[in-house]
Order: C-alpha cells, then structure tokens, then sequence
C-alpha cells in the first residue's frame, strides 16, 4: 500500500512498483488497485482505468483497477441490503420498506467504507497473488484503516438487534430458529478479522510510505508514523521522492541535507530515493525508467559552503488576485489535488489580506484531516483558533470535537428516537436503545466533510470574521465537501419523512424542531457556496500532466454544481513552463513563482516556513515586504 501527503508521488510510484512486480513474477497475477476518489491512475499510465480490472498492454499478469464506491455500494446493497434492512428493523420500530431510500442518499465515508470492504473481499477470494494500492492522502488513508474498529463496533450493535429478535423469538417460540441475519453477522465479523489479520500481518502486508524532501511533507510523514504504529499497520519503509541533483539551487541542497538526517532519524528500514525527473515519468516507458533510478539514500548530498548560498526574491508575475475583502468576498475556498501547494497558497491569501486590511478579522481553517497548516505558518494550530497575527486567526478542524457536540445537539436523542426508547425499562429492553447509542458513539471516519461544513456554517453565521478562508484536502473530498450540504439535507428530509410517518411512536418534536432548523441552515450555507459575489474558489496547479488533468476535472464538476471559479493558481511556475491557456479558459491564471528554501536574516521576512508564506502573499497581491 502506498500513501503519504498528498502530490508526493504516491500514484506514480505505485504504478511503477505494480509495474515492477508483474515483471519481477511474470506467471504471478498482480491487481493495481486505487482507493482514491479522484485517482490519478489513468493519466500516470496512459491508460483507461475503471471500475473492472483491465490488463495493461504488454503485461497481461498485472491487472488495474480504481473502485467506484456507488457501483461497490450497488452491489453491497443487491447481496446485503435485506438483511441490513431486517436487522435494522429488529432494532427500531421502522419497518423494512421505510428503510429503503437509505440507500440512495450520499453517506460520509462512502469511499474509505467500500474501500476496506473491497480490500478485505479481494484478499479473502484471492483474486491477484499480489495487490498493490494506491492510497488516498494520508489524511483519508488513516480514516479507511480507522473503520475496521468502527465495523467492529457496527457489527456488535447489529448483534444487539438480532439478540433482541432472539429473545423474543425464544419468548413465544421457545428457541431460536438461526437465520440470514445471523448467518450474515458471522461472515460480516469473520471477514473482519481475517481483513484485519491480514493488513496487520507484516509478512503479507506493508505500508509504503511517499515523501519528498520538504519540511511540510516531512512534518506529515512523522505524524502519519505515529497514527500507522498505532493502528498496527506495519511499515516497509519510506520513499523520498523528487531527489535533486548535485547541481541543484544551492538553498534546496542545504534544506535537502537537513532534511535528509531528519528523516533518518524517524524512518523504518529501509529509506530510498527517487530523483528529481526532467521529463514526466508517465507511460510504460516512463515508469520503468523512473523504478531503474530507485536507490537506497545517501548519507549525504555534499557540502555546500556559507558564501555558495545566496538570496534572492523571486520574481513577481501578472496578473495577481483582486482585493477579496474590497470587494465583498466572505469565503475563499482553495482547492485541488494533493501536493501542488494549496495549503501555502491559502496561508497566504490569508497573510496578504490580513496584512492590506489590519482592521478586519480574517481566519483561515484547514479542513484536511491531514492538517499541515500550522506546519506552513511554523505555529501549533488546534481546533480552537489561534491567533497568527493581531486580526489574523487559524485553526485546524477536530472532527472529534465537532462530532461530540453533534452528538449532544442531535445524534443521541436521534438514537433514542430510533430505537422507540421512551424511558420504560419493560420497552428498554424490547428495544434496544444502547445498540443505536454504541453506533453513535464511534467515530464515524469519513464523516469530516460533514462536520467541516458545520464549523464554516457557524462562523459564517456568527459574522464575527470579514472573511474566512479554507484549506481543503485534495481534490476528491473537496467534492464530497461541495456536495455535503445537498447529502445533509436529503438525510434530514428521509428523517423528517420517518418521522411523520411514526410520529405517534416517535414523539420528540422539539427534537424535529431542531432538526428542520439545522436544514434551514444547512441550505443557506449551499447558497452561500454557490454565490460569487459570496464564495470565491481559487484552485492550485503545477505544470504537470496527471495534475493538469484532474484540474480539468476538478473545473468540470464545479461548473456542474454551479459553483463560480475565476482563477487557477499555477505554483512553481518557471519561465517557459506555460499552462496551455485554452485548458482553463474560462480562468485567470495567476503564476507564482518557485518560493526559496532558506530566508537569511534581514531580509524583511520571517525565517522558512513562515516566511515563504509572507513573500507568497507579496508576489500574489504585490505586498511590500513582512
């Protein structure tokens, strides 16, 4: 399995890996498969990658695949959804057909659940000898691994229904006559473990880890460690990608050697480099080129001598962006695939706006649950804001935090309301109530889309911030985000409807009462989003194929949500270097120059982080200097 902070390489280098094994083993069938919503696989091997395993041209052994979680949920639903409905219906006092329209509605997680379901379905029919898995950044790959504890728990309180049904049935039958639910339980909870023996066992399973030589991706890696040793998920080393040459900017090779040792000192054995490359590594060739450079890192990139290094600010390119403040933007939202650099082009939209208008209140949230933010500013960040400057605040969503009072403002008494709990110890024990309460009280990964919004709806509503700014994961949750408030409203509607349907069962009106409120809100901040005189999305690009593509991609569903996007951010940008401009034509194109590494003293900025951030701001809004 390959992860790591998004844009390191992670699908590049999994293609090339799976490529290496089908000739490595040629009568051996290898299986490339993608977890990721907005994969890339298509546009690194130059192929058409879907759903079903298709053969690459000239290695018929290695089979590649990218999961569409509707279709895996389709399916799930054709073999389970009955049985799910009748288990369900033991637990509540709902019928099975009112269960139904569930189905149909967007679920946090969708991707992250049909992808460890899938994984764990492949290895237990053993459909390849060798799996390789191009991950969803780290942030999203933590949250796949996370639900197996949460299936665990899911599956315990769905026990908790059939127990139910089997005191009863034992009751007024006098046994238990074994049925599909129990029959399904116990492969449910089978599969499970052996899914969990498997990605736990480091004789079969590894997590490859993709990072490049950047203090960022650096701080990411270390945190990514610590969460996979805690998850049990064995390492097999780390991938340091885009290795420079010694030739390189004299500042890169100073960091790259600083670097360097850090990474030492946090890698398991063992720890590889890739080098820098001038062409693309796309395509057969490309890749099995790229896999041929793979070394074991060198103790050291040479030295380089204090009067080698040199300063200088890079060079400032138009057009840059407006005033959002002046001219009456609240949100700004940045957004695109993992690794071009949104997060320091966001921190410093924000730096630049804070800095022209020292009157106004400007905050600026990370909403990754791989936040770097804090790491591109040099200052811890929490879910509490923190203030960066006089009228500048950050903070970096804690989806933990948000959840717990979601719990307390809705989703306990909804449990309690599921469950027909009407405080009767005779119709607590019919019923139930703590099945549906150990269900709410997981974890629920992939639900951070969802409580991401619910953060920017309250700020948005307090008014107490002129405008907000968000530094958003990559590219394929940023959808799920956009598409939150339409997925949060079609939940409330089927719950509004249950709840007509079984009010007198149900009561709870004050409780339904909060609910439609929470949709009315929810529905305003949809406006919000789609209002470019409100909302301003600004998407980051580097000029690299793979990248350029999902831009496209990334336009096409913004259009297609009404969603209005002005200008595309080209970071690192370098002199002949151009975006084709009919690509994004109906986008500015703001260039921003490659920021340099080390920032000496008396220069008028910040030492790096922090200070490519300021003159980040300085070259997008022409700033003066700090």
């Amino acid at each position: 399995m390959f992860s790591g902070k998004g844009g390191v390489g992670k699908t590049t280098l999994s293609c090339g890996f799976a490529r290496a094994w089908a000739q490595q083993f040629p009568n051996e069938r290898v299986l490339l498969l993608s977890t990721d919503p907005a994969h890339s696989l298509g546009d690194v091997l130059q192929m058409t990658v879907e759903d079903s395993p298709h053969p690459m041209p000239n290695l018929p052994n290695l089979q590649v695949r990218a999961l569409d979680a509707q279709r895996l949920l389709a399916d799930f639903k054709n073999r389970y959804g009955k049985v799910l409905e009748l288990l369900v219906e033991r637990g509540s006092f709902v019928q099975g057909e009112d269960l139904s329209p569930v189905w149909d509605l967007s679920w946090p997680g969708l991707d992250e659940l049909m992808g460890i379901l899938e994984i764990q379905r492949i290895l237990r029919d053993q459909e390849a000898d060798r799996v390789v898995v191009d991950m969803a950044p780290s942030g999203h790959t933590l949250n796949l691994f996370g639900l197996m504890d949460f299936l665990d728990e899911f599956l315990k309180a769905l026990d908790l229904f059939q127990e139910k049904h089997r005191v009863i049935s034992e009751s007024f039958g006098g046994r238990h006559q074994r049925d599909e639910a129990d029959d399904f339980l116990i492969e449910m909870q089978e599969d499970l473990r052996t899914g969990r023996e498997l990605l736990q066992n480091s004789d079969r399973t590894a997590c490859l880890i993709v990072a490049i030589p950047e203090p960022m991706s650096w701080c990411e890696t270390h945190r990514f460690l610590d969460a996979l040793l805690t998850l049990n998920i064995p390492v097999g080393g780390i991938f340091l990608n885009h290795w420079l040459p010694a030739d390189s900017a004299v500042d890169r090779r100073v960091e790259q050697q600083h670097l360097l040792e850090k990474f030492r000192a946090i890698a398991p054995s063992p720890l590889f480099c890739i080098p820098q490359q001038n062409n693309e590594p796309v395509g057969a060739e490309g890749l099995d080129r790229l896999m041929a450079q793979l070394v074991t890192a060198p103790d050291s990139v040479g030295e380089v001598t204090p009067e080698q290094r040199s300063f200088q600010l890079p060079p400032i390119y138009a057009p840059g962006f407006e005033d959002f403040v002046t001219a009456g933007r609240r949100l700004v939202i940045v957004g695109g695939k993992g690794g071009v650099g949104k997060t320091t082009v966001s921190a410093a939209i924000a730096w630049g706006l804070a800095a022209r208008h020292p009157d106004q209140s400007v905050r600026i949230i990370s909403i990754d649950p791989a936040h770097s933010l804090g790491d591109a500013y040099g200052t811890l960040l929490q879910h509490e804001a923190t203030a960066i400057t006089a009228n500048l605040s950050g903070q970096e969503v804690d989806a933990e935090k948000i959840l717990q009072q979601f719990r307390e403002d809705y989703l306990w008494e909804l449990a309690e309301m599921m469950s027909g709990e009407t405080g009767s110890d005779d119709l607590r024990v019919a019923y139930g109530p703590e099945a549906w309460k150990k269900i709410v009280s997981q974890a629920l990964p992939g639900i951070d889309e969802m409580l991401a919004l619910i953060t920017v709806m309250e700020l948005l509503e307090s008014g107490e911030q002129q405008l907000i700014v968000l530094d958003t994961a990559p590219t394929g949750h940023l959808l799920r985000f956009l598409e939150m408030p339409t997925a949060l409203g079609d939940w409330l509607a089927w719950i509004f409807k249950l709840w007509l349907k079984y009010q007198d069962v149900a009561g709870r009106v004050e409780l339904m009462g909060r609910l439609r409120t929470l949709r009315k809100r929810v529905m305003d901040a949809q406006k919000k989003l789609k209002d470019p005189a409100y909302t301003e999305f600004i998407g980051v690009v580097q000029a690299q194929s793979p990248i350029l593509a999902e831009a496209e991609r990334l336009t096409q569903s913004l259009k297609e949500m009404a969603i209005a996007q002005r200008y595309i951010v080209h970071n690192r940008y370098e002199v002949g270097y151009e975006i084709p401009a009919e690509q994004f034509c109906q986008q500015s194109i703001v260039r921003l120059a490659q920021l340099p590494r080390l920032i000496p003293a008396g220069n008028g900025y910040a030492d790096a982080p922090l200070g490519q951030v300021q003159i980040a701001a300085s070259l997008l809004f022409n700033l003066s200097s700090g």
